[in-house]
């Protein structure tokens, strides 16, 4: 199966990757209001990469810091921090550490295990692989995009407020999508 998988992805290679933090993001959105989305991002993450030569058994620890949450929006930063959601001063960190990799009718799943608000649910990533190539500078870089959806009372974020026109002030499903850049270590 190696073979195959390697034929799948162009340019492959076994090893040790860091997140590239300048051409890579962290994002999230939510229902507002009922009507629209809001959406926001973390300003400081690392991730780690371990691919190894059959790809099934790579490997991915990932971390955000709450407290760089960024909706655009100053005080609803500040309330994202507090105990109401993110409670940043007790739990620092949003982590996740992969358990699995897997194909499923064409497409690539990092199951893994997500830790928010001291809270560790099992989740699945799609994977969506933009391909390998070397900048500039030497580098080898391997770029990605991933998403999952979570329902955030899951992990204890509980917070609503009841709209006179009926409805609640947020919805409960947060989809979280990764921009991936990473740099294979020399």
């Amino acid at each position: 199966m190696t073979a195959t998988l390697e034929t799948t992805i162009p340019g492959y290679r076994a090893g040790t990757w860091v997140i590239d933090p300048t051409h890579s993001e962290v994002g999230f959105s939510i229902r507002h209001l009922m009507i629209s989305k809001v959406k926001g991002k973390f300003e400081r993450f690392n991730a780690t990469f371990v691919t190894a030569e059959n790809p099934l058994e790579s490997t991915v620890t990932a971390s955000a810091e709450v407290t760089s949450v960024n909706t655009n929006e100053p005080t609803r930063d500040g309330h994202l921090r507090t105990g109401d959601f993110f409670e940043a001063e007790t739990y620092p960190t949003i982590d996740f550490v992969s358990t699995g990799v897997r194909v499923e009718k064409g497409d690539f799943l990092v199951d893994g295990n997500l830790t928010m608000k001291g809270v560790t649910k099992p989740v699945t990533f799609e994977f969506d692989f933009g391909g390998f190539g070397t900048d500039p500078y030497g580098n080898y870089k391997a770029g990605a995009t991933a998403k999952t959806t979570v329902n955030r009372e899951d992990f204890g974020l509980t917070y609503n407020a009841a709209l006179e026109t009926g409805g609640m002030l947020l919805g409960d499903t947060v989809t979280i999508s990764l921009e991936l850049q990473a740099a294979l270590e020399q």
